[in-house]
């Protein structure tokens, strides 16, 4: 018995030790397919399928703790169902990294994108492959999991999302003859192909220095001076005016403040550093969309 505990112990800290990058919360759901028992078996399977391939696959070279493991989630929303094996819907995709010594997880990237199209098949599991466009759901999981961890990455260490921005990268290059929608230039500018241009053009530097500047320069100080933190958070966002001067009302700025807009009233409505003012007239200039939220700032209000 006692030779089972510790073996058992030893098996616990083996998967401590080699934690896969993420801990991703995954539903599928397909409202007006689900009431066919046959469909809602597909669905189940699907969510399966989708939950295995994001939290199983080995996504970097790096060691991750239980602990450490990025925060994220990922709802499908089935719409249309093409043919017995093919459907049609919508993917949202969002994560979060935790503040240093705090409960609170700080949202980091948050996207609904609507052009979802794959195939599938019941019990079957989901093949990424790298090099080349294979399947178009994998492809797509893949590509926001490096833009996910990217954008975690970022946020830890200057410019240190590189590699996975430069991953989702090759997957856009390998589906510009995909047959489905989201990875073309030419099919917009809120899709897969901008996102990752935006996020991997120089004029958008600032914009990743923004977030670790924010995070780890900002936030994760808080919890020893918090006045010097906030005035960093806004000398943060104060850097991505530069961006906005250039490219008004950005696809990458937008999705920046889609994650972080309740976070910054959240923050900076009770201030009384003298910044709250500052932080607003700059903050409904960047994202003058969310306008009716940041007046609680305006008026120091949560």
């Amino acid at each position: 018995m006692i030779k089972r505990f510790v073996l058992f112990l030893i098996y616990l800290s083996f998967v401590n030790v080699n934690a896969q990058e993420l801990n991703c919360q995954v539903s599928v759901i397909a409202p007006t397919l689900q009431s066919n028992p046959a469909n809602q078996e597909i669905i189940e399977s699907l969510q399966s399928s989708v939950f295995e391939f994001v939290n199983n696959t080995k996504w970097t070279t790096d060691q991750f703790q239980l602990h450490e493991r990025i925060e994220c989630n990922i709802l499908i929303n089935i719409q249309d169902k093409i043919s017995s094996d093919e459907f049609r819907g919508s993917i949202q995709i969002s994560s979060s990294r935790p503040v240093f010594n705090s409960s609170y997880k700080s949202r980091l990237f948050n996207y609904s994108d609507p052009n979802l199209q794959f195939r599938y098949l019941r019990n079957t599991a989901i093949i990424f492959k790298p090099d080349n466009h294979y399947d178009n759901l994998a492809d797509v999981l893949a590509f926001y999991v490096y833009m996910m961890i990217g954008y975690d990455y970022d946020s830890y260490s200057l410019e240190g999302g590189t590699p996975y921005f430069n991953k989702a990268m090759q997957i856009v290059s390998n589906c510009q003859n995909a047959p489905e929608p989201g990875w073309k230039p030419s099919e917009g500018n809120r899709n897969r192909y901008w996102l990752i241009q935006n996020a991997t053009q120089a004029l958008f530097i600032p914009l990743r220095k923004c977030y670790y500047n924010f995070h780890r320069l900002g936030f994760d100080n808080a919890y020893s001076n918090r006045e010097e933190s906030l005035t960093t958070m806004f000398e943060a966002l104060q850097s991505l005016d530069a961006i906005h001067k250039a490219r008004p009302n950005s696809f990458n700025i937008q999705l920046f403040f889609t994650a972080k807009n309740d976070e910054i009233v959240n923050l900076f409505s009770p201030d009384q550093t003298g910044l709250r003012m500052q932080v607003y007239n700059l903050i409904v200039r960047l994202d003058p969309g969310n306008i009716s939220k940041y007046n609680k700032i305006k008026a120091g209000t949560k």
